[in-house]
Order: C-alpha cells, then structure tokens, then sequence
C-alpha cells in the first residue's frame, strides 16, 4: 500500500469542505423531480442523501444516542431513519440552504475521522450523481485517502475480508491492497467498489472481476 496516502488533518477537512461546496452545485440546478430520484443507496431518495450528509456534518453523541435507541438499538436503522425524517421535514431549498451552511463544519462523530467524513461525501456524491446521469468528477488524491481509510477500517464495509485473496492496483495514482489475483483500475472505482456500488465494476479489470461483479 503507498505510503504517500496520508494528508493532514487540515488538508482533509480542506478536501471535505470542497466536496461539501462540490455538492451544492451539483444540486442546485435540480428540479424537485431529481430530488425525489433514487439514489443508489437502497430506499434512499436523493433527499435523503443529503439530508444524511447535512446530519453527519453535525453528529453529536447524544443526538447519536438518542437516536440508536429510537432506532431499537440499530446503528444502521438509525442512520437510515434520522435522514428520512430529516428529508421529510424541510424543503428542499432548505435542505440545500443546510448543505450550504455545512461547507466548513469540523465535526466527526465518536470512532470516526474527518476521513470518514470524506469517503462518505466521495461516495454519496456518485449515489446521487449516477442516477442522475450526471458527471461528478471525484479527485485522484482525495480518492486514495478515502479508499486507503476504507481498506484499513473494518466495519461498515469489511473490504479486507471481502477483498481476501485479491490485489487491488489503482492504475491513475500509487496505491495498491490486498494479495493475490489482480483487479485494476481509477481509484475512484475501486472505491466504489469496496463501498458495494456494483456499477462501478464496468471501469474495472482483471480475470476474476466480471464473476466479483455478479456476486
């Protein structure tokens, strides 16, 4: 794995802040038909994403609490839940007004990074984009920091044990994980990948990935 995948912590909420402000112009000439979209994220409208993007700029952990214990004590479910809630509340001139305001928050909940805060923009960006048939650029540098993060995490993705005996080799930038057969390609799509978006798979190579894709 490259060894030049780390940036600074200031350099991350940099990177955060320029995704957050990337969103909002992706978002700002959509009509309330594109908002009502579906996500890539399964029972996820595109207002629900970005509610849950607004939420996680914001986290506490009493709010955290309070709402795994609404949510029956499902981390997942209470994710899920708050940002339908959220999304069902406000407009959406007012979600983007939050989106808006969320561009230079610091704020990462209990266990994560501001890394974390960058793979989920990384990614919820392209949840949004692709089913909008619209082309959101994800930088190389910023992508090698989120998928680095993701690789030596465990929970949500598990992409180490997902990914056992296979070597992923980025083929626009220095990084590269795992052992064993080879599957290749932008960075960006090997994030996306070991995030489950399985629509990425087309960008990628290797003589084991087309059967990976259909699993």
């Amino acid at each position: 794995m490259a060894q030049d995948t780390m940036m600074s912590a200031d350099q991350i909420w940099w990177a955060v802040a320029a995704e957050r402000a990337g969103l909002v112009q992706l978002l700002e000439p959509l009509s309330e038909a594109d908002w009502d979209q579906t996500s890539l994220c399964d029972g996820w409208r595109v207002r629900d994403v970005v509610a849950h993007v607004v939420l996680s700029a914001r986290a506490s952990i009493g709010w955290i609490l309070i709402n795994v214990i609404r949510a029956r004590g499902s981390l997942d479910r209470a994710i899920r839940d708050t940002a339908i809630r959220h999304a069902e509340r406000l407009t959406t001139q007012q979600l983007l007004g939050e989106l808006r305001d969320s561009i230079d928050a610091r704020i990462t909940a209990i266990g994560t990074t501001p890394a974390d805060r960058l793979m989920d923009l990384l990614v919820h960006g392209q949840d949004i984009a692709v089913p909008l048939g619209i082309t959101h650029d994800m930088p190389v540098a910023v992508a090698r920091v989120a998928i680095n993060r993701i690789w030596t995490m465990d929970a949500p993705f598990h992409a180490r044990k997902k990914f056992n005996g296979y070597r992923l080799v980025a083929t626009d930038t220095d990084w590269s994980a795992g052992v064993g057969s080879p599957i290749t390609g932008p960075v960006a799509a090997l994030l996306l990948i070991t995030t489950g978006r399985q629509h990425a798979w087309d960008k990628l190579t290797g003589a084991d990935a087309a059967r990976f894709a259909q699993s």
